[in-house]
């Protein structure tokens, strides 16, 4: 006689968790941990902040010892930021944008242009 198949004691694999229409909530994943675009705006606050807290005589020392990859990341932020201004960032980022145009020239706008990667 046949065994008893009625019984799932058997199976070695659930396969109803690879059933395509069972129900998954998935907002009882972390829902603390920030997306890339929270990350992304955090992080832009902050080097914002950090910008905005120079000194105008600091700038230039600041950004001549960077190299070609970060005067390219400075001006990204610059971007960034002129994309969303706050109160008096306008005008500082313009004296850093002026100091990294003089350092990187012409051809550090059109990377941070023609880049598809953004910060």
């Amino acid at each position: 006689m046949a065994k008893n198949t009625l019984s799932s004691r058997f199976r070695g694999v659930d396969i109803d968790e690879y059933d395509e229409n069972k129900f998954v909530d998935d907002q009882d994943e972390a829902a603390e941990q920030q997306g890339p675009d929270a990350s992304e705006e955090r992080a832009q606050a902050v080097v914002l902040r950090v910008l905005t807290a120079f000194k105008s005589s600091d700038i230039e020392p600041a950004v001549k010892s960077l190299d070609k990859n970060g005067v390219d990341l400075l001006m990204k932020y610059i971007y960034r930021g002129f994309e969303k201004p706050s109160d008096n960032s306008s005008a500082v980022l313009l004296q850093w944008h002026e100091k990294a145009y003089a350092i990187g020239g012409l051809g550090s706008i059109v990377r941070v242009l023609t880049a598809r990667k953004s910060v």
